[in-house]
């Protein structure tokens, strides 16, 4: 069984969100800046795929060297076994980016690695003439890292975080990856109720009855791979009979999405509708101040605006406050937040039991954590 040099690519981080994740489907991984890398059949390609709920993409590794000229790019990309990866007919476009590296000029590169696999591929097919390019999609990228030359084929396709159920959309909206990670940060589980106050487009709460029944987050979806000779369709069916066979669809889930703006709770309903999750999540528009509740020892997960833009600002901070007001009630309740304000505990009223920095998109962010009382113990 041929093995695969894989790597799941991650958001700045949250590359140990990921590893957990890799290591939960029995894969022995290693974390690096950016990526967290393993090894792999087929079958581990297309469950990474499936199943990864916070990776950005699956590529897979075709080589890696050392280059500062531009023939010892070609060269050493030439040797390398491209014929086991693209087919005669592969269409295959060429990425590239470089940072701090003697070969700077990106098109360069790009151009030179295209020569050298056509190079490659003509002596391996036996091929006098110019490749047609007219077959399967096999997205290549050279990624250049002081002088460092790692060449890739993407899987996934479209990025993972497009799970297929996004009908609308708000102003910022968050990633479906982020919002995994958001989740899997917390210590929720799917019998404890879960609120979203600052829902949006609903993905926050989406993502979390994702997780509570178990459902892969691929399975509404397809991948560039899927079309390839070498990975089989009846790989991908295996895998996707596999999500079907350990998908939860009656466990009861208590998940709740908050907004001010109707329209946005109408986006919420449409896009978890088209997740396949029926009326599963109670979505209302609701203010902050507002939130109240009788349940215990639940979870608070939400992104509220960050008041960036000038003229938020204030409106922002007095929102934190009544937040802080709102939830101080709640001392059951696990509460996570976040945001780039800087004054964002002073506001809220309390420090955070623990903070984490993330980005969401380019934005610096802090994940402000905290912890409500334990419940009690069963007997």
């Amino acid at each position: 069984m041929k093995m695969y040099d894989i790597i799941a690519t991650a958001a700045m981080g949250l590359e140990a969100v990921v590893a957990k994740e890799v290591r939960g489907l029995g894969y022995e991984c290693e974390v690096e800046n950016g990526k967290v890398t393993y090894k792999g059949d087929v079958k581990a390609i297309a469950r990474s795929n499936m199943w990864l709920r916070t990776a950005d993409r699956i590529k897979i590794k075709v080589g890696e060297f050392k280059a500062t000229t531009f023939d010892e790019l070609f060269e050493k990309t030439k040797a390398l076994n491209w014929e086991e990866f693209l087919p005669e007919d592969a269409e295959f476009p060429v990425s590239g980016k470089s940072v701090k590296s003697t070969l700077f000029s990106v098109p360069d590169c790009q151009a030179i690695v295209k020569k050298a696999i056509v190079n490659r591929l003509q002596s391996s097919y036996k091929r006098s003439s110019w490749l047609a390019e007219n077959g399967p999609l096999f997205k290549v990228e050279v990624a250049l890292l002081k002088d460092i030359v790692t060449l890739t084929i993407d899987t996934s396709g479209a990025g993972l975080h497009k799970r297929g159920y996004r009908t609308g959309q708000g102003e910022a909206p968050l990633k479906e990856t982020l919002a995994a990670a958001l989740i899997m940060l917390t210590n929720w589980l799917p019998d404890k109720p879960f609120i979203d106050p600052f829902t949006g487009s609903g993905t926050i709460p989406i993502e979390a009855a994702l997780i509570g029944q178990n459902i892969a987050p691929g399975f509404n979806r397809e991948f560039v791979s899927e079309n390839w000779p070498w990975m089989g369709g009846k790989t991908w069916e295996e895998v996707r009979q596999e999500a079907e066979d350990v998908a939860k669809y009656d466990e009861p889930l208590d998940i709740s999405g908050y907004d001010i703006d109707h329209k946005m709770v109408e986006v919420a309903k449409e896009n978890s509708m088209e997740a396949g999750l029926g009326e599963l999540i109670n979505f209302k528009q609701m203010q902050v101040r507002d939130l109240t509740t009788q349940k215990e020892f639940g979870v608070i997960v939400g992104n509220p605006p960050y008041g960036e833009r000038l003229g938020e600002k204030k409106a922002v901070q007095q929102m934190y406050r009544e937040m802080g007001q709102a939830f101080s009630k709640l001392d059951t309740w696990s509460i996570y937040i976040i945001t780039s304000h800087p004054d964002f505990e002073k506001l809220y009223g309390k420090p955070a039991t623990k903070k984490r920095k993330l980005f969401n998109g380019f934005i610096k962010t802090d994940y402000y954590q905290y912890w409500g009382k334990r419940p009690p113990r069963k007997n």
